[in-house]
């Protein structure tokens, strides 16, 4: 019972605040939204009080749907019906004379974007920024949300708090915005014709174990917390403040957990860099980890509406420094160590590859390249052949089907069409004394091209007086200058990924 003293006129108001209960909606729900088109269909949920029923009225041009649905702790939730491509429509919610109403609301695709800074990395930064802006609001259709940046030890059921609400695109709002998001969605929408939906979750110098759960981790023996500092000095132009912590599952409790009820197409990821100092050796198993448990997760916590295997889709690395190492271990990792995706452990994945975008000169230093519009562009590709099954798209560079080794050369046939300039280190060889697996360690000698054709590469092994072990390419953090690696596809669009070959695989 409140006590006669001071506080005596705040225990009134939180008593009439308790008695009110407010009808609301959860934080991440606001006038100029994309939610989830039909074949699946749209959850909304949020706050009010258990005594009363809450009513849904969703109304738009020949649509006029409505639904009373019960309170349960606090919490209501209504599953829209299967709503094509549209809009506007408006929801209003209410109860016991308190009410709330969304307008301008529209049905398309809805993608989150996660990962770190170069996620993160805005539209105001990359080349081009005062064209790309001036461009915004050219594109109405293409809606905008951010989380803000938070931590947290659980799992939450909303967001804490949110950086940028639902919005139309503007000059100014897409300057603040991520810019592989936005131009990932602006060039959906140039091919789809109807609403994208972004949703930007994402934060700098961030490990993938702080954006999965305990279960994902668990599965890969990451249970352990370290608690250590991550090397990302990377630092927003909104001066966020130094990255968190390396702490397991922070940021999925805090920024991905709460978004679990939203019915979402699929989901695209940049993140990798901080993991190339911290638990590389396990990224193979803990990034397809994150993948397979934020699918599960977002197929249960939408009840069935999105896709239990959504796509998915990934920027393998760029480039940072010329003498580094850790990269291209990482790149290979990001495919679970197949080297291109999707593949039998990463399925309906695509991957854009970026290691023939570097720039020295950035800015924002090296690691953060302001290339973004044709990192865009390639996940945008990948997007349209495994997310919308588009027929004719090539979203892949070439990757090698067979390798041969005759005599004092080995030959690599391609499964497409290649485009060649010769090399004389990106290629190279593991030279042994005896027939074992290589490894990093091993004695790598540059492999020099020869000659090539259509679909073939022949490179030179005759430095190696022993035993040719292995073949691998474009193995460096730095392999090529911009757009300028050895292999590409046909037309130069697209570049062969990194690989590395073991001719005796470990057992």
């Amino acid at each position: 019972m409140c006590e006669r003293n001071v506080f005596s006129l705040l225990c009134v108001i939180f008593a009439l605040n308790v008695v009110r209960a407010d009808v609301r909606f959860a934080s991440y729900y606001g006038d100029h939204m994309v939610l989830q088109q039909a074949p699946a269909r749209a959850v909304l949920w949020g706050y009010g009080s258990d005594q009363y029923k809450v009513s849904v009225i969703l109304q738009g041009t020949n649509l006029y749907h409505t639904a009373d649905v019960y309170v349960q702790n606090g919490v209501w939730r209504v599953t829209l019906p299967p709503t094509k491509a549209g809009g506007p429509y408006s929801v209003n919610v209410s109860q016991q004379g308190s009410q709330v109403t969304l307008t301008d609301l529209m049905f398309g695709d809805v993608w989150m974007c996660g990962g770190q800074s170069n996620m993160y990395f805005t539209v105001s930064q990359v080349f081009n920024a005062s064209a790309e802006m001036a461009l915004a609001p050219q594109y109405p259709n293409v809606r905008i949300f951010m989380a803000a940046l938070n931590l947290s030890q659980e799992e939450l059921i909303d967001l804490q708090k949110v950086q940028m609400p639902w919005s139309v695109p503007t000059a100014e709002r897409v300057g603040h915005f991520s810019a592989v998001c936005w131009l990932f969605g602006r060039y959906l929408y140039q091919v789809l014709g109807y609403p994208v939906g972004l949703v930007e979750s994402c934060w700098g110098g961030t490990p993938v174990e702080a954006w999965s759960s305990s279960q994902a981790l668990h599965k890969c023996g990451l249970e352990k917390q370290e608690d250590v500092f991550s090397s990302d000095s990377y630092t927003s132009p909104d001066d966020m403040g130094p990255a968190p912590k390396r702490q397991n599952s922070v940021l999925w409790n805090a920024m991905i957990h709460p978004f679990l009820n939203m019915t979402i197409k699929g989901a695209i990821w940049y993140q990798g860099e901080d993991n190339a100092a911290y638990h590389l050796e396990k990224y193979s198993c803990s990034f397809p980890a994150m993948i397979d448990d934020w699918r599960a997760a977002f197929h249960l916590g939408s009840g069935g509406q999105t896709a239990p295997d959504f796509p998915f889709g990934f920027v393998q690395l760029s480039t940072w420094k010329k003498t580094e190492d850790g990269f291209p271990v990482l790149r290979w990792h990001q495919t679970a160590d197949n080297g291109f995706a999707p593949n039998p452990r990463m399925n309906n994945t695509f991957m854009a590859v970026a290691l023939d975008l570097p720039d020295e000169k950035s800015p924002w230093g090296s690691i953060h390249p302001r290339f973004k519009q044709d990192v865009a562009y390639r996940l945008t590709l990948g997007a349209r052949a495994v997310a919308y099954g588009e027929k004719g798209v090539s979203f892949q560079g070439p990757f090698p089907d067979s390798v041969q080794l005759i005599g004092d050369s080995i030959n690599i046939t391609y499964n497409q069409p290649v485009s060649v300039t010769p090399t004389k280190s990106v290629f190279e060889i593991c030279c042994t004394e005896e027939k074992k697996p290589c490894n990093g360690s091993s004695k790598w000698l540059p492999a020099p091209t020869m000659q090539w054709g259509e679909r073939y590469v022949q490179v030179s092994v005759s430095r190696c007086e022993s035993v040719v072990s292995g073949l691998r390419y474009a193995w460096s953090d730095w392999p090529c200058e911009f757009k300028a690696c050895p292999v590409y596809s046909a037309d130069r669009g697209l570049p062969a990924p990194p690989f590395t070959l073991n001719r005796w695989p470990q057992p």
